[in-house]
């Protein structure tokens, strides 16, 4: 990336026009967190509820003073150790910062992204950057430019081209209570890698408490537009045999499983990583890949329920039909389905 693309991409965001960012995540719309019109235009494009707060990211951890207030002593210490890189600290905000950007809550979302092109364009802009995921509301992140020209063509402005994103799923979302980290959102960060900060101790939202919206907290979300399946290895060979008897096409997301079960007409099988990590780094881009195939169907073999997992396995529960209470496998093997969101 290049001074004069960088200097471009600092016009537009000052002139109040998107520009889609790469981070190590994935692909961010962004625009001037500054400027409401520029962060209504975000919701615009993606067709985001306005009562989703968006993540600011900001050049370094020097500028956490200027969008927040009141920060635990925990949450300096977290962003010395982890920023740059996929973490977000949610934090009271400081009176100047729009509601537009915070969902009309009292906090922010904050990060320091790692990708030096992203850096580079924060340096140079001055400013912080709304930037939510580039796809539209629901859908499967952008882990490349093409995924993201792919869902908008020419109506989410200027791209800069950053790459593949390194890790592949979001960052890890904290909040605060009573001083101490509360996990939010579980991201690219595991809690065990979090803990490893001295004197840290991540607790758990207790579901059902009422916790105000996080990006990407939806029941429903991060869905390829092929519905998606995830099934134990023994279901998800015979879910497959079933759909080729039925002259069906389906992509298989495989880990344990021996792609040699899934030879039959119809079935497409990928041999994903065996490492929490590199699965999550690849998971995206696999489910864009089938998404482009035309298959009917994406069936994924269930990760292990363990903390490193815990990222992924929050991603497919709310891509799956399975578990997001949208649908249920009737008793022939078949799929009995409820209409999805466009």
């Amino acid at each position: 990336m290049n001074v004069a693309q960088i200097q471009q991409a600092v016009e537009h965001l000052k002139q109040g026009k998107t520009v889609v960012i790469p981070t190590e995540t994935v692909y961010g719309l962004g625009a001037d967190a500054s400027n409401p019109e520029a962060v209504r235009r975000i919701f615009a494009i993606k067709g985001r509820p306005p009562s989703h707060p968006l993540i600011v990211h900001i050049e370094s951890i020097n500028a956490l003073d200027s969008w927040a207030k009141a920060i635990p002593p925990v949450a300096e210490r977290l962003a010395e150790r982890f920023w740059p890189g996929p973490l977000t600290l949610v934090l009271p905000r400081r009176p100047d910062v729009l509601t537009e950007v915070t969902g009309g809550q009292d906090t922010v979302a904050l990060r320091v992204p790692a990708h030096p092109v992203t850096s580079s364009l924060l340096k140079a802009f001055g400013g912080g950057i709304a930037a939510p995921s580039a796809n539209r509301f629901g859908r499967l992140s952008p882990t490349t430019s093409r995924d993201v020209y792919e869902e908008f063509g020419e109506t989410a402005g200027m791209i800069l081209e950053g790459g593949p994103c390194a890790l592949g799923l979001e960052s890890t979302i904290l909040g605060f209570q009573d001083g101490h980290p509360v996990l939010l959102r579980p991201g690219a960060l595991s809690t065990g890698v979090l803990e490893e900060c001295p004197g840290v101790r991540i607790l758990r939202k207790t579901p059902g408490t009422g916790t105000l919206p996080v990006p990407g907290s939806s029941l429903s979300h991060y869905q390829p537009k092929t519905p998606l399946e995830v099934l134990p290895e023994e279901d998800l060979v015979r879910r497959s045999l079933f759909l080729s008897a039925q002259g069906r096409k389906a992509g298989i997301l495989c880990r344990k499983a021996k792609e040699d079960c899934f030879r039959r007409a119809g079935l497409t099988p990928f041999s994903m990583p065996r490492e929490a990590q590199a699965y999550g780094q690849v998971l995206f881009a696999v489910l864009h890949f089938f998404d482009r195939a035309g298959v009917e169907r994406i069936l994924v073999e269930s990760p292990p329920e363990t903390m490193e997992w815990e990222a992924v396995n929050d991603r497919l529960g709310r891509a799956s039909l399975t578990r997001s209470g949208q649908g249920s496998p009737d008793k022939a093997g078949g799929f009995t389905e409820r209409p999805r969101k466009s």
